[in-house]
């Protein structure tokens, strides 16, 4: 299945759809009780997941031209973000990809939604980048897991943007704060159940800006795999059910490129994953 956080256009409140081809089908009026949000679906486990099937069936949804985006997944126990995940990415930032993952938390005012309008002023960097990511939700409570049963616990899949301040992610000893401004890690614009996806290792990713292709790449690329990286995050730490992990950028950052190329004022980019959706940003910079 397929779902999205919606806004009608008579609301302001954000609202858990089921995404029928072209039309969103609101979860909450599909019967008594039923969740408003991503967080008690996952909760609900297998279950509630089949009840909500059940009842969406032959539901006439609203089209999507006529609502607007929230990210897919608005509030997540915590964001763990994995850096050098992919050796051609880890290359061309001239960094060495560590026998552990290089690992992260991204902060939750950094969570933006398709279409959405980044805005950061340019007095605090002039080097943001872009990076498309397979983001993986978690359904089922995840400690001391094994590689094998890894993508067990995997509710869902969604695309993320890692956007970064590059400029300050190379003065810091830590990536968090250049990942985190508001607006800095949009998602969505929809989350895939496990499983329509059999094998989180075999999908293209890639990124335009403003019209041009700059990463293009498969998720077989990663040096850890999903199941890999649940796995090894799961050994110093309970995954919480919702939990979203970003798992890491192919090669083609903006940073790297001759020339460079870094998101601008009136900027628009996209990122996508096939078989999970396309994000779009849109980008100001102030001053």
């Amino acid at each position: 299945m397929r779902f999205a956080h919606v806004r009608l256009p008579e609301s302001h409140d954000l609202e858990l759809a089921v995404i029928d081809g072209d039309a969103a089908i609101l979860v909450s009026q599909l019967f008594e009780g039923a969740p408003r949000t991503l967080q008690p679906l996952i909760d609900g486990g297998d279950e509630l997941l089949a009840r909500v099937r059940d009842a969406a069936a032959g539901v006439t949804g609203i089209p999507l031209d006529r609502i607007t985006f929230g990210p897919a997944v608005p509030a997540p126990p915590i964001v763990l973000a994995i850096g050098l995940n992919y050796a051609a990415h880890s290359s061309e930032l001239g960094l060495k990809a560590d026998i552990a993952p290089t690992v992260f938390v991204l902060w939750p005012n950094s969570l933006s939604a398709h279409e959405a309008t980044t805005t950061w002023p340019r007095t605090l960097s002039e080097s943001v980048d872009y990076e498309a990511e397979l983001g993986v939700i978690i359904g089922r409570a995840a400690k001391d897991v094994t590689p094998e049963n890894g993508l067990s616990h995997v509710w869902g899949y969604t695309v993320v943007n890692d956007i970064t301040a590059r400029d300050i992610q190379f003065a810091e000893a830590q990536w968090s704060r250049c990942k985190s401004f508001d607006g800095f890690t949009p998602n969505g614009p929809f989350v895939v159940t496990a499983d329509e996806i059999p094998d989180p290792q075999d999908l293209h990713i890639w990124a335009v800006v403003d019209g041009q292709t700059v990463q293009d790449a498969s998720t077989g690329q990663m040096i850890r795999s999903v199941a890999t990286l649940v796995s090894s995050l799961s050994r110093s730490a309970t995954l919480l059910p919702g939990t979203l992990i970003s798992t890491g950028s192919p090669g083609g950052a903006g940073y790297s490129r001759d020339p460079q190329i870094f998101l601008r004022d009136r900027s628009t980019v996209t990122v996508g994953v096939d078989g999970i959706g396309a994000l779009t940003t849109h980008c100001r910079v102030l001053g």
